[in-house]
């Protein structure tokens, strides 16, 4: 098996054309494989993780659709690109993967006569109290408190007695001694730099989401080169 410890080639400044890295990889060189997995692994592993809304199964899914791809490599052909055959080749191991998982659904009239206490509980508890919810409500809730922080003086006084403490216009007037048409155009005003501040964080941690770090990218090539047989790897 080749050594990982070459170059890594994932933002190479004269990468190989995808057809001259196909064949290559095709013919059973490894390196040439580590190339291309590097190169597509946050975009795949991102495609995967879509379909399957786990890291760990969408990790194990890429690798799976690896050894596809380098199995059936030689019938790619540079009218697409390698990324887009790639990705057809994540989405239908993904969906294979739902699938199975559909035909393994235990039937709800089994479910609901189930004495499991874990099943049982599956159908009572609230779902906004589950921890997953939970947490995710707590992150919105420090980003919104976040964002209202950073509201001029005079719109945050405003939108807090309006918006949280859920005031009527004329009360927030009272309490603030100025007149109700400037509680209201303060209180739009709030909204609209809070929708824009909101959206723009929001449009900051796209590019962030499903991080995929270098560890994980190291992970899943080494653990597909260990998994290759040698009818792939090195056609022995």
């Amino acid at each position: 098996m080749p050594s990982l410890q070459h170059p890594r080639p994932d933002t190479p400044a004269h990468p190989p054309a995808d057809a001259q890295l196909a064949a290559r990889a095709a013919s059973g060189d490894a390196t040439a494989f580590e190339s291309i997995m590097r190169q597509h692994n946050r975009l795949l592993f991102r495609t995967a993780r879509s379909i399957l809304k786990s890291d760990a199964e969408a990790e194990d899914a890429l690798q799976d659709a690896y050894l596809r791809a380098w199995r059936a490599m030689g019938s790619f052909r540079a009218d697409a690109k390698l990324s887009t055959w790639l990705v057809r080749i994540v989405i239908n191991e993904a969906l294979g993967r739902v699938r199975q998982r559909h035909a393994q659904v235990i039937p709800l009239d089994a479910a609901m006569n189930s004495t499991e206490p874990e099943t049982q509980a599956s159908f009572t508890a609230d779902p906004d109290r589950q921890p997953e919810r939970a947490a995710m409500r707590a992150e919105i809730r420090r980003l919104m408190e976040a964002r209202i922080d950073l509201l001029p003086d005079a719109f945050r006084s405003v939108f807090m007695l309006r918006a949280v403490q859920e005031m009527d216009v004329e009360e927030v007037a009272q309490a603030l001694g100025i007149p109700e048409a400037t509680v209201r155009t303060r209180y739009f005003r709030a909204r609209s730099l809070l929708r824009e501040g909101l959206a723009s964080d929001i449009d900051m941690a796209l590019g962030d989401a499903f991080a995929f770090d270098g560890a994980r990218c190291d992970r899943i090539v080494a653990a597909v080169l260990a998994r290759a047989p040698a009818e792939v790897q090195g056609k022995l």
